[in-house]
């Protein structure tokens, strides 16, 4: 369900609860029964974080021409903590070695 508004000339503006496509572009004001035209606005767009917006351009930016890496990182290590290594199962000594 989207909210629509609607203007009377009385009354200001009243929102409407339609499902998405369905609303029409005059329906009767709830106070006085008489026509009131739809009001077009924005989208709520300034509800959205800041951060995912830069996020989502900067991703659309750069889908045609990803950055590829061409050498390891400054340091030697992607990752700046040490993967823990498996505990040595004593099954796998008995498989060939290439």
């Amino acid at each position: 369900m989207a909210r629509y508004s609607y203007s009377c000339d009385d009354h200001g503006l009243a929102e409407v609860s339609y499902p998405i496509g369905t609303a029409p572009q005059e329906r009767d004001c709830p106070q006085c029964d008489q026509p009131a035209k739809r009001v077009y606005s924005s989208p709520m767009l300034s509800a959205v974080d800041h951060q995912r917006m830069n996020l989502i351009d900067s991703t659309h930016e750069t889908a045609d021409r990803p950055e590829v890496v061409t050498s390891i990182p400054q340091g030697g290590r992607i990752n700046s903590r040490p993967t823990r290594m498996a505990p040595p199962d004593p099954r796998l000594q008995k498989l060939p070695r290439p």
